[in-house]
């Protein structure tokens, strides 16, 4: 026999647009963890971080 869940009594009610947008963001942050120097944060200073960030945002936006 194969078990079932167990279903809540009310389902909860969600926002669709809250979470298209938390699912794009996510992704996004996904593709910027390909770039290794984003991802180990090999950068020594915050605005060498950040300017990492921006031109890795930029190449991503460029594909």
């Amino acid at each position: 026999m194969i078990s079932q869940r167990p279903q809540r009594r009310a389902p909860r009610r969600i926002d669709a647009s809250i979470y298209t947008w938390r699912h794009l963001i996510e992704n996004f942050f996904c593709q910027l963890k390909e770039f290794k120097r984003v991802a180990v944060r090999s950068d020594k200073t915050d605005t060498s971080f950040n300017a990492m960030i921006h031109l890795a945002a930029a190449t991503l936006q460029l594909r």
